[in-house]
């Protein structure tokens, strides 16, 4: 126990507490400035939020956004509804807007780090260390990035925590009727994150595994009863939709693998997270060869492998990271809080006779080294993460003192732009701060749009929102499906060609190549506009 070191010791040890958890807290500031900052840009920050409006805004018209693409407006939506149908209330009472899902994604990670902490606290009984690996979630690159974002992928990653949380005691709980409520909560919630995203289908085999390796009678009938309930829900969905949610959210979401990109985005991962990945894996290590196999370990394991390939492919990237980042957070705390308390224990086995003896006499010298070695990880992991505005009077000097150049746009700096994973093309360009400049920009292309008395296609759907127009097609699910070889596009080809657009607004150019080969033949550009450190080009009708 710390208490029991020398006294010496122990003030090093809080000294360097105190340190890690400056550094934390100061990426917790870094990430409200930017949560603050995203929640007052009116406009497409990353590629596909607009199109996750448009959703909301469909449920709460009581329709669905999985639809024929082949009809006009070519609209269908690729995810499932949960996320939409939780922002959609707020449509009712502000409009479409983008500020309440970027708040509600940024509330998700609050109560994510509250989770991970909560579960680390229960497990060590370390106040400190459970505040650490909460706040070393939300310091993490990748949560920051996404975490404001009107996306579902921090929201999914919130109910999988939060599921994954109950489930690991819920079999240690006595009284039966306690126990049963806390499974239905659990596996309610691992359902939730499903309909949030498709990706928790990782977290779901992972909890699975655990409760049949637990109790498999108690495993086999509970999960008969989820798959029925989640079952009896797709098939409600596939009926009410004529079999579009299958066809736009299932068939369609399965893209090719890049091998490079998933390497390189392992590589990234690592170098950002690797002083809390090498406490987990030890986490992980010691279950399996002294102790029990806990959910963490089993959920962090299928995340980092399956989500972290999975991250190779067309439409994946560095986010798919996020929720084995809120499994490192967990077993590494564990493991910083038992080296703390001395809580290991070695079952009398082989391995302990030949691994764990032979350093038994020097268990009081590894335990005042833990003392230190603990809180840096923790200082460690705080400085390779670092991210940080370089501008203005606070961060300007901090930056200056620090010696710190921006390498992203709007004077921004991101270590994890140092490493492979940004030439993978699975490293988004988002993280740094909008400016008014970017916001003016947004309103001169709203300003273009409104001043077409036809119909107009934007590849950010933001823009037709905020002028009041309809948001025609949605790029990426076309080429989906297109991949999948689903599409046909007769007749937005034919309506293209007929120049029936006013406008067409391209930014990523993320068409099927017909509709692609269908605007170059009958529109040229006339202006491009610079918005968020995007190009977005204005075509017109040629001879116009």
């Amino acid at each position: 126990m710390i208490e029991n070191q020398p006294s010496a010791l122990r003030k090093l040890h809080y000294i360097l507490v105190i340190a890690a958890l400056v550094i934390l807290v100061f990426h917790f500031v870094v990430y409200v400035v930017y949560a603050a900052n995203l929640i007052q840009f009116p406009f497409d920050y990353d590629q596909g939020e607009g199109f996750e409006l448009v959703d909301t805004i469909l449920f709460s018209q009581g329709q669905w956004p999985y639809r024929d693409t082949e009809a006009f407006p070519f609209y269908s939506s690729n995810y499932p509804p949960l996320f939409h149908v939780i922002a959609a209330p707020s449509v009712w009472l502000f409009g479409p807007a983008y500020w309440y899902g970027r708040l509600l994604g940024f509330l998700s990670t609050l109560i994510t780090a509250s989770a991970i902490g909560y579960a680390v606290y229960r497990s060590g009984k370390n106040r400190w260390i459970a505040i650490l690996a909460g706040l070393a979630f939300l310091a993490s690159n990748t949560v920051y990035h996404i975490g404001p974002l009107f996306r579902q992928h921090i929201s999914m990653v919130m109910f999988e925590t939060l599921a994954v949380v109950i489930l690991a005691v819920v079999n240690e709980i006595a009284d039966t009727r306690q126990r049963r409520k806390m499974l239905a909560l659990g596996l309610g919630l691992i359902l939730a994150a499903g309909y949030t995203k498709q990706l928790a289908a990782i977290t779901a085999l992972a909890a699975g595994l655990f409760l049949f390796i637990r109790q498999p009678r108690r495993a086999i009938v509970w999960g008969i009863l989820a798959a029925i309930v989640g079952a009896g829900i797709f098939v409600w969905m596939n009926l009410a939709t004529n079999g579009e949610w299958w066809r736009q959210a299932i068939l369609a979401n399965v893209n090719e693998l890049k091998i490079i990109q998933t390497i390189a985005l392992f590589g990234q991962w690592f170098g950002l997270h690797g002083f809390l990945i090498v406490p987990a894996v030890l986490m992980v290590i010691y279950e399996i060869y002294f102790d029990r196999l806990s959910i963490y370990s089993l959920w962090f394991i299928a995340a980092a492998g399956i989500n972290g390939v999975a991250s190779g492919t067309w439409g994946g990237g560095d986010s798919y990271f996020a929720t084995s980042i809120a499994g490192m957070c967990i077993l590494s705390g564990i493991f910083a809080a038992r080296t703390l308390n001395q809580a290991w224990h070695f079952p009398d086995n082989y391995l302990k006779r030949i691994f764990i003896q032979p350093f038994q006499q020097f268990a009081p010298q590894l335990a005042q080294i833990g003392l230190v070695v603990i809180p840096l990880f923790y200082l460690g992991y705080g400085r390779a993460v670092l991210h940080m505005p370089t501008d203005g009077a606070v961060f300007g000097t901090l930056a200056q003192i620090l010696n710190i150049t921006p390498n992203a746009q709007n004077g921004f700096y991101d270590s994890a732009r140092t490493l492979d994973g940004q030439f993978a093309g699975g490293y988004a360009n988002i993280g740094h701060l909008v400016t008014q400049a970017d916001i003016d920009a947004g309103w001169q292309i709203v300003e273009r749009i409104q001043q077409s008395e036809q119909p107009v296609i934007s590849e950010d759907a933001g823009f037709s929102l905020m002028a009041g127009r309809e948001a025609i097609t949605n790029p990426t699910q076309l080429l989906n499906l297109d991949k999948k070889g689903f599409y046909n596009g007769t007749e937005l080809v034919s309506m293209i060609e007929e120049q029936a657009f006013g406008l067409i607004i391209l930014r990523a150019q993320f068409y099927p190549d017909i509709v692609l080969q269908a605007i170059s033949r009958a529109y040229d550009q006339d202006e491009s506009i610079v918005m968020n450190g995007f190009n977005y080009l204005i075509l017109r009708p040629k001879n116009d």
